[in-house]
């Protein structure tokens, strides 16, 4: 049976869609005192996939609980699907006493399960500090799905050299254009230029792509950046659409045109779903 986190219930049904499985009940309570109750009340399988994006501190908290909720229900074998896995960014000690949160979130998590299945993290090597079998689902490709057919000699652009893939990976999957990344110049110690290292976008539909949307603050940058070069129209892509805070309006004001995501995280903005890769790989 497919077992949803509160924060993954449109794709948890999308899911037991694409595989013929069972969508099993839960309920989500909070108690006075602030502590959660994730259940499970009519479980009855051999085998359970919970599929829970932990964008949040108590997600985590829930997923764990959905996790022995099946065990205890008499699940014999548990796949967890993180759609989005959270504090994957903080992937090493960056500093003196820091925690590395992606390896402690790991470890937790491989307690109650028997495998690991997450969507493009924003570093591979984090399923690496799970201790169960752990491998990564590329869903970059589905991000041309829901661009327009008409662009315009378009040109897909990542934020910088080391995230070239995802922009390959949708230029490749729409069937046409030019890829490049951006490259950054110091002017000074408070002004950086950023442009594309090589391509000339004026009069071109410029596609940005990354694997995740945060604050907005870089992805609006680049927008306004690109406007200014004479770009046409501009489309930002995404595998994980977090946009924190005014994330969104920081993306409109700069001009873009269209924002497109996935629903590894379940936003207005998710045009297209993960579960045929998910599926796929289960």
């Amino acid at each position: 049976m497919i077992v949803s986190g509160s924060s993954s219930q449109s794709l948890a049904a999308a899911l037991a869609a694409a595989t013929d499985l069972d969508l099993a009940p839960v309920s989500f309570d909070r108690f006075p005192d602030g502590e959660l109750m994730a259940q499970v009340p009519h479980f009855d399988a051999d085998e359970a996939v919970v599929v829970a994006a932990t964008d949040t501190s108590d997600a985590h908290v829930e997923l764990l609980q959905l996790q022995d909720a099946v065990r205890e229900a008499g699940a014999t074998e548990v796949t967890t699907v993180l759609p989005y896995m959270g504090y994957a960014r903080q992937d090493a000690a960056f500093e003196s006493g820091q925690p590395v949160s992606a390896r402690a979130m790991a470890k937790a998590l491989s307690t109650g399960t028997d495998r690991v299945l997450t969507v493009n993290p924003h570093e591979p090597a984090i399923v690496d500090h799970f201790d169960v079998p752990a491998e990564t689902v590329d869903a970059a490709a589905l991000l041309a799905e829901p661009l327009p057919e008409d662009l315009t000699e378009p040109v897909f652009l990542s934020p910088d050299e080391g995230a070239i893939d995802i922009a390959d990976t949708v230029q490749d999957a729409y069937g046409r254009g030019e890829t490049d990344y951006f490259e950054k110049t110091r002017l000074s110690g408070t002004e950086v230029e950023i442009e594309p290292r090589d391509a000339d976008v004026e009069g071109r539909d410029v596609v940005l792509t990354d694997d995740i949307v945060a604050t907005g603050s870089t992805m609006s940058e680049s927008v306004a950046a690109l406007d200014d070069m004479g770009a046409a129209r501009i489309f930002v892509t995404c595998v994980h659409p977090m946009l924190a805070a005014d994330a969104r309006t920081k993306l409109a004001r700069a001009g873009v045109e269209a924002i497109y995501g996935t629903d590894t995280l379940e936003r207005a903005v998710s045009a297209v779903s993960v579960a045929p890769a998910i599926a796929e790989r289960l």
